[in-house]
């Protein structure tokens, strides 16, 4: 897949920027835009995250080029690291911006698509400023995400959720904090199909992870359908989980010196 699916403003930042998508990049963006949960794993450094990000990105710059961009979240990035300031500016605000001055660039005036983080460390002010005017993307803990969905506020505002992004799962899935994270998603998804909203797409990230099809149901639940193949046909009942696994690939240069003498 390339990158001609997104909008051409879309299309044109990311080949100035990096030219050629990565595998991860080609191989996840078909198995996101189905619209099913997709387990994406592939080396540190590949582009997982942007990969997991910009379908949804070229969803609202539509909507915003349509004058309807919604005022509520519909994008949730779950990372079990509390610092996520660094890795959100450069995986998120820094392509939005640059995305939006491209745009400006182009001639488009658009409403501001806005990510927030809502962390332990998020004063309470913000959090007051959050449910007045909630924000396209939402950036959070596994225990901060909790807290959200225990305010029925804020619980209002993630009525519209359509994806959500769980980062390192890795991290979550052998312990406490992932038994509580999948309590979590589930209680979302309750609350967006309350709303009358289709349950909401969830995208899996890891640089290693085994095993692939145990972490898939972790993911998507029990009654999930793992499978591989970008074709397969979902059962009755059941929802589907893609596996998109990129293994890495290092270039190997090899060669054998002989030193020149016995004992050299």
């Amino acid at each position: 897949m390339s990158v001609s699916r997104f909008h051409p403003v879309i299309a044109s930042w990311f080949a100035d920027k990096f030219g050629e998508p990565t595998a991860p990049q080609q191989h996840g963006w078909p198995a996101i835009a189905s619209g099913q949960d997709v387990l994406l794993t592939a080396p540190t450094g590949s582009g997982k995250t942007l990969t997991a990000f910009l379908i949804a990105i070229d969803r609202l710059f539509r909507q915003a080029l349509t004058g309807h961009l919604p005022e509520r979240i519909e994008v949730v990035y779950i990372s079990p690291l509390k610092a996520l300031a660094s890795d959100i500016q450069k995986n998120l605000e820094q392509p939005l911006a640059e995305i939006y001055q491209q745009a400006f660039s182009a001639g488009y005036l658009l409403p501001e698509i806005r990510a927030v983080v809502r962390s332990g460390d998020t004063r309470p002010a913000e959090r007051q400023a959050h449910l007045r005017h909630p924000p396209q993307i939402l950036v959070t803990t596994p225990e901060s995400f909790y807290l959200a969905l225990t305010s029925p506020r804020f619980l209002r505002c993630l009525g519209g959720v359509q994806t959500v992004i769980v980062d390192e799962i890795h991290a979550l899935a052998p312990n406490k904090r992932g038994a509580h994270l999948a309590l979590s998603l589930e209680r979302l998804e309750h609350e967006v199909r309350r709303q009358g909203h289709p349950r909401p797409q969830r995208i899996g990230l890891s640089a290693t992870v085994q095993p692939l099809e145990l972490m898939a149901r972790f993911l998507s639940g029990a009654a999930a359908q793992i499978t591989a193949s970008p074709t397969t046909t979902p059962l009755p009942g059941k929802r589907i989980c893609r596996i998109v696994s990129i293994p890495p690939g290092r270039a190997l240069d090899l060669a054998i010196e002989k030193p020149p003498g016995e004992l050299g």
